[in-house]
């Protein structure tokens, strides 16, 4: 009974203890071999003592493993090696004084040369930090790196706002021996935008080859204006780049400049001599676009050569003379149907007026028109050819009036009262007798707009012109109605400004 009695605590306590979660792994020894686990743990315990230990020679073959350093074990293949590690382990159990001393640590002189070994690159933008243990390479590539050591330094900072991406193609770059071809595919997979990064890293790292490989790429594909203006930047802020930089800037600065006035000329005759109707259309709107005084084109007011566009505009209006000298015998002044007009002289009149209105229009823009409003009331010869002409045809005439009566009702045009008096005594009546075919077909002309700007344009002459005028207009428009441009608002101004005002006036006088 005591000996059950006695034998119970003791299975009690074993059985707690095998729950118990297991001890941590014990570190290594000094010596070249550890200790089993399970030895040590007996001569800490109160359970019965282990069995007595093997004689050496059986402990040889388990202990064919020496630790080279924490956690890495290399496999001991020589026999001799066992004799040698049953005396170790003898000596051990017998005392642990007796183990060999653990071995120094390494000189603090070797973890500076193996710091010094690692280089910092820094992107300040981003705050990103790269390490890169081959110094030397790099060293050899970055210019600034060179420097950056040569004074005992071992970080390099990087300005500019670029990508992550891109600092880490250039580090790559200096790491890697690639050829042309293989930095041309690199850098294509990262686009444009990628490569300006690179670029700019390369720049601020004086690294040539990264620098030169870039720029090859850029100057082989398109950019967008964005990218083109941070392109430029760059190119200004390293000069010394220069003649690296010579195949790029023939894509953004012309090696001999040419005039865009002169450009302009060409491109407007080169319109005007054009006979695919549809690609004119679209040419002109681009030349408007470009001439436009709100475009990004244009720099300053001599942007435009005055007297190469009126060589041009004189030239449209000598071959519109001679066009409807051949018309004249081709289509009577009696023939009213658009429908039985052929080609030929007929469509040359149509295009020499659209071409001729739209220099109008640009030297209107560019307060240069005054003197077309005096080279188109000289014009006797159109003039005289108005009466002798089918209305369908001689119409056209009027839209290069219309464009002139618009545009000094607008006050775009600023003439004198003579040559203004001069234009509506040559161009007026034609008016009048041409305005149901503008109604008719207009082609973009707005009548409305017509019918304000000639109001507008004759109430700027003095009364007695504005009273021979509005009553030829006003015996016209009792005879043909709307075939007439409504003028009763200028009428109403007119009779006010002769009458009711100056009457007002002489009257308080008096």
């Amino acid at each position: 009974m005591p000996t059950t009695t006695s034998a119970s605590p003791a299975a009690t306590a074993h059985r707690r203890r095998s729950r118990r979660k297991a001890p941590p792994p014990r570190q290594p020894w000094c010596c070249s071999f550890g200790l089993d686990p399970s030895t040590a743990a007996a001569s800490r315990s109160p359970l019965p003592a282990p069995p007595r230990a093997k004689p050496p020679h059986q402990l040889a073959p388990p202990l064919s493993r020496r630790i080279r350093s924490p956690g890495r074990v290399s496999p001991i293949d020589d026999p001799s090696f066992a004799a040698a590690a049953g005396s170790c382990v003898s000596a051990r159990l017998s005392s642990v004084t007796k183990c060999p001393p653990p071995p120094p640590p390494p000189p603090a002189a070797a973890a500076v040369d193996r710091t010094r070994e690692t280089l910092r690159l820094r992107l300040v933008d981003k705050g990103v930090v790269l390490e890169v243990e081959e110094v030397e390479r790099v060293r050899r590539e970055s210019k600034v790196v060179r420097k950056v050591l040569r004074g005992r330094g071992s970080e390099v900072a990087v300005e500019g706002k670029v990508e992550v991406e891109s600092f880490r193609e250039v580090v790559e770059m200096m790491l890697e021996d690639e050829d042309e071809t293989a930095a041309m595919r690199r850098l294509a997979r990262g686009g444009v935008a990628r490569a300006i990064g690179a670029l700019e890293v390369s720049l601020s790292l004086m690294f040539d080859r990264g620098v030169n490989n870039c720029l090859k790429y850029l100057e082989a594909v398109p950019w967008n204006e964005s990218e083109e203006d941070i392109i430029k930047k760059l190119l200004s802020q390293h000069s010394s780049y220069k003649a690296a930089f010579r195949n790029l800037l023939a894509r953004l600065q012309p090696q001999r400049p040419t005039s865009s006035a002169e450009l302009v000329v060409e491109l407007v005759d080169s319109i005007t001599k054009g006979t695919n109707n549809n690609a004119r259309k679209e040419l002109r709107n681009l030349v408007n676009g470009i001439l436009s005084k709100s475009s990004v084109y244009i720099k300053g007011d001599k942007e435009l050569d005055k007297r190469s566009i009126y060589c041009i505009c004189h030239a449209c209006l000598n071959s519109l003379v001679g066009l409807f000298d051949e018309s004249s015998d081709l289509v009577p002044a009696d023939q009213t149907s658009i429908s039985s007009v052929g080609k030929g002289p007929l469509e040359g009149i149509y295009k020499l007026v659209e071409d001729t209105n739209w220099l109008l229009q640009i030297l209107i823009d560019w307060q240069m028109g005054e003197e077309f409003v005096d080279a188109w009331a000289n014009k006797k010869a159109l003039r005289s050819m108005h009466e002798q002409v089918s209305p369908m045809v001689r119409h056209e005439l009027s839209r290069i009036s219309a464009t002139i009566f618009i545009a000094m009702g607008n006050g775009k045009l600023h003439c004198t009262g003579d040559k203004r008096f001069s234009f509506f005594q040559a161009w007026f009546r034609p008016m009048l007798v041409d305005f149901g075919w503008l109604r008719r077909y207009p082609k973009g002309l707005n009548v409305m707009t017509l019918e304000e700007g000639i109001g507008q344009a004759l109430l700027t002459l003095t009364l007695a012109q504005q009273q021979m005028l509005l009553m030829e207009w006003f015996e016209a428009f009792s005879g043909q109605g709307r075939e007439c441009p409504n003028l009763m608002r200028a009428f109403q101004v007119w009779w006010r400004r002769s009458f009711v005002r100056s009457l007002g006036f002489l009257t308080k006088a008096g």
